[in-house]
């Protein structure tokens, strides 16, 4: 019975471990691999290895458990794409974008497509694999000098009269076909045959411009001219076009975001942007492929799998019959012979049924905007689809789209130019019904009529700052703001053009038309074409000049052929700022301070300078010669005090900030247990006078540890940022001995006179509820004791000196000693009348006291100096009206 009992434990107890085991089977692979958002990549042409930056990377949570923590691929998504993507190192995540065929910039200059990174899964067969977000990855081909000038003509043939000086005889020119302006640019033409009575203007005007940032207009020909060789003209045409289509959103614009953008150009508030940046508040973008680009503009990718849905308290509500809707978009054709609808915002049933109550989608290069009313509001036929077509919808360059709806008439404005629908269909109302709505990005939600609710409609594509302003129109002034480009071409002294000459400018200023009936005054006009940006840190790079010209001679339509010109405007590297963040590092503060109503302020010293690396001119030559700092002005766009640790506790802490400190600004801020985000486009002087107004409240600062702040600034959405300002604060819960403040943290230059309130709050500490504790009771007998003290003092004095009895003239001298030393009192218990005990004890624990008070309110330099000097410290206290004992007479 014995061993079938121990057997039926065993049994039991070896259940039990099974059934353990069972319950707590680790899952391997938990996590995805990460890699970057963005790469930028160079290739020499006739390479095969990218340099990326940053390097290809990616990380695993899972590691180092094997295959689950290592990586095993790189995807590329576009077969168009001649690249492909390797590992390197499965363990450490690294891997190498390599060509798989000869590259050639002269076919292709750049190239865009997606990565992905995938695990090795749960074991060696990949099963339960996981892949990172997409990336994208852009690519530049750097060129090579492959090919030589060769002659536009085999021959060139002129012929000249005996006798007679020609300053032009004919012209030659040469082209390269190498892809970039470095080597495709000709530089000099020279005449080899030797002893030739010819030679070769070379004061012409040059191809290649350099704009130095900060430089106003620069004129582009300054020496250009034309000649027709005699003969009368009827008119002269000429067309400059300025090529900025491969920079950000189509030329050089403020990179702000979307609401320092709205605030600059003084549009109403009230917008609700749907594609923010990613963050702790505005999550459902985190999910999408960005592209920062190389100015920081803040960019979108749909590649027709990705969509996005808006949570429902960010939806903008009350869309009644006046509201916005404003996008970048950049699009090309759909690929496929049957193009389908491609939606980029669309609001339909959350469940049961598929109404789409508003959307915005492209379809056949036509943009369609649709807008079902509500029947509670109407019961009629109305129009309900409003379709535009237009060549800049499938261009595949960046655009800018406004939508202004004032029902039943809406307008459409591309890059800020009105065009009116070709076509309106009608539609019913949509009936009412209790099923609630999604708003959603890059695709359409189904969630009826279907068996898994799903995404529908993709959109492939590139978008940036979508945003809705429900119940107002936006003005045609603030639309033209939003999208106008800070660089284009201009033209010097309008005045001195002429009356015979007519011009014209594209509203982006990127094509300049110029016709005229006189030669000489069409040569004297294109010589005050010039280029201009007035962005402070334009984007550098080339940027391409397209000059075309016809003559038309009397009685004929064309009598001369002038070959194009091409040239090219180089914007030279802007000089980049360092801004720098100063000021007092830590605060130490009693917990009053917290309590009080006014909290406790945060960056009262805050300093934020900007400064750039200017060469020295005077030793440029000179090697290793560092540049010369210089502080430059310029504005901000947003600074942000992010709480380190963890973070506020809104019951009991909060940073707060007046709303009249942002009147008669630029700025807004909003504020969460994170920190706070102070954003809009003002100058450094405004930023530091609102950070300065932030203030810290701890309702419960003995419930809290000590807190640090983090301080970080931007300009143009991130392109420069600053150093990151960390600031400690430390709470003092009670004096005591050894404590103090040192306030010599800070810079000497941000240094002030500071009274410390731990000197005031020490003098009658409470306990809360407004009792005196033991601490002041002792104080208060001390004082006591201190008075009756000094009156038996004098008493004692004014005693002596009368049975003295000494002259009017010595009596007279002591009372002049007497007026002198008023408030220099020396007690010397050495003398020889005797001092009643308890006086002497009261003395003695006043003189504790106040040593005690010494060490928490002056600084540690000030005891080793009364130490080695040994003079007596009741001269300075007596400055303040106080009295404090002479410590080199008592023991």
């Amino acid at each position: 019975m014995k061993m079938q009992r121990i057997s039926e434990v065993v049994l039991l107890m070896a259940g039990v471990a099974v059934g353990l085991c069972a319950c707590h089977t680790v899952k391997v692979n938990k996590h995805k691999p990460w890699i970057e958002t963005s790469y930028h990549g160079v290739i020499t042409e006739n390479m095969d290895i990218v340099l990326l930056d940053p390097p290809l990377v990616a990380l695993d949570k899972d590691a180092p458990v094997p295959y689950a923590g290592e990586i095993c691929a790189f995807k590329i998504h576009g077969l168009e794409a001649p690249f492909e993507a390797v590992v390197l190192n499965g363990t450490s995540g690294e891997g190498q974008l390599r060509a798989r065929g000869p590259v050639d910039c002269e076919l292709q200059k750049e190239y865009t497509f997606i990565i992905q990174a995938h695990d090795c899964g749960a074991g060696p067969g990949g099963t339960g694999g996981k892949k990172s977000h997409k990336a994208v990855v852009h690519i530049q081909v750097n060129d090579v000098n492959e090919f030589s000038p060769v002659f536009r003509e085999a021959q060139y043939q002129a012929a000249v009269t005996e006798g007679k000086i020609y300053d032009n005889i004919l012209q030659v020119e040469a082209t390269d076909q190498d892809c970039s302006p470095q080597y495709s640019q000709i530089c000099n033409y020279q005449i080899t045959t030797s002893n030739t009575p010819f030679a070769i203007d070379r004061n012409g005007w040059n191809k290649r411009v350099d704009y130095e940032p900060g430089t106003g207009s620069k004129q582009l020909f300054p020496k250009m001219h034309l000649e027709t060789c005699g003969g009368p003209l009827s008119s002269v045409r000429t067309m400059v076009e300025l090529q900025t289509s491969h920079i950000g959103k189509g030329c050089d614009r403020e990179t702000y975001s979307e609401k320092s953008l709205q605030k600059l150009c003084g549009a109403s508030s009230g917008s609700t942007d749907l594609l923010p940046a990613p963050s702790v508040s505005t999550n459902w973008t985190a999910s999408l492929v960005t592209d920062s680009g190389r100015d920081s503009d803040l960019i979108f990718r749909f590649d027709g799998r990705q969509a996005a849905k808006i949570p429902d308290q960010m939806v903008p509500q009350n869309l009644t019959d006046q509201f916005t809707i404003a996008t970048w978009m950049k699009h090309g054709p759909t690929p496929g012979l049957r193009a389908e609808k491609e939606t980029l915002l669309c609001n339909s049933d959350k469940t049961e049924m598929n109404r789409h109550h508003y959307s915005l989608y492209v379809h056949n290069c036509r943009l369609v905007f649709l807008l079902r009313r509500d029947f509670t509001q109407v019961d009629t036929f109305r129009p309900a689809e409003f379709h535009w077509k237009l060549e800049q919808i499938c261009d595949k360059e960046w655009h800018y789209y406004v939508i202004n709806v004032e029902f039943p008439v809406v307008t459409l404005y591309v890059d800020g130019v009105t065009f009116d629908p070709y076509l309106v269909t009608d539609d019913w109302p949509i009936h009412p019904s209790q099923i609630d709505v999604q708003l959603t990005l890059g695709a359409c939600w189904q969630g009826g009529e279907v068996t898994m609710p799903r995404f529908t409609q993709y959109f492939r594509g590139s978008l940036s700052g979508l945003t809705i302003r429900p119940g107002k129109i936006e003005s045609q002034k603030v639309i033209s703001c939003l999208q106008a480009c800070k660089e284009g071409l201009d033209i010097n002294s309008l005045e001195s053009l002429g009356k015979g000459i007519k011009f014209h400018f594209n509203p982006a200023q990127s094509i300049l038309v110029m016709e005229g009936e006189d030669l000489e005054n069409m040569n004297a006009a294109l010589r005050k074409v010039s280029y201009i940006n007035s962005r402070q840190f334009p984007t550098p790079g080339i940027r391409h000049l397209h000059i075309s010209t016809s003559v038309q001679c009397f009685g004929e339509d064309t009598c001369i052929s002038i070959p194009d010109i091409d040239a090219v405007v180089m914007v030279l590297q802007p000089s980049e700022p360092r801004i720098t963040i100063a000021g007092v590092d830590r605060l130490t503060r009693p917990v009053a301070d917290l309590r009080g109503p006014a909290g406790l302020t945060l960056f009262q010293d805050l300093h934020i300078i900007s400064t750039v690396t200017k060469g020295d001119t005077a030793s440029h030559h000179t090697a290793g010669r560092l540049g010369v700092q210089e502080e430059i002005i310029h504005n901000l766009d947003y600074c942000d005090i992010l709480v380190l640790g963890e973070e506020l506790r809104p019951e009991q802490e909060g940073l707060q900030l007046q709303r009249s400190t942002l009147l008669g600004k630029h700025l807004d801020a909003t504020n969460s247990t994170s920190g706070m985000s102070i954003y809009g486009v003002d100058s450094m002087s405004n930023y530091e006078q609102v950070i300065r107004q932030v203030h810290y409240h701890n309702w419960h600062p003995t419930q809290t540890p000590d807190r640090k702040f983090r301080l970080t600034c931007s300009e143009l959405n991130g392109r420069y940022t600053s150093n990151e300002f960390t600031l400690e604060i430390s709470v003092l819960h009670k004096s005591e001995a050894g404590e103090h403040v040192n306030h010599m943290v800070a810079p000497p230059q941000y240094m002030q006179v500071v009274h410390h309130p731990a000197m005031v709050h020490s003098l009658y500490p409470t306990h809360g509820s407004g009792v005196p504790s033991a601490a002041t009771v002792v104080i208060v007998i001390c004082i006591a004791a201190l008075v009756v003290v000094v009156v038996l003092g004098i008493y004692r004095i004014h005693l002596t000196h009368q049975q003295e009895g000494r002259s009017s003239d010595t009596t007279k001298e002591g009372e002049l000693d007497w007026n002198d030393s008023a408030l220099n009192i020396t007690v010397n218990p050495m003398e020889s009348f005797q001092e009643p005990q308890g006086a002497e004890e009261e003395a003695s624990e006043e003189e504790e006291e106040d040593e005690e008070d010494d060490i928490t309110s002056t600084e540690s330099d000030d005891s080793e100096e009364e130490e080695v000097q040994g003079a007596p410290r009741v001269q300075q206290s007596s400055k303040r009206g106080q009295l404090d004992w002479d410590n080199s007479t008592l023991t």
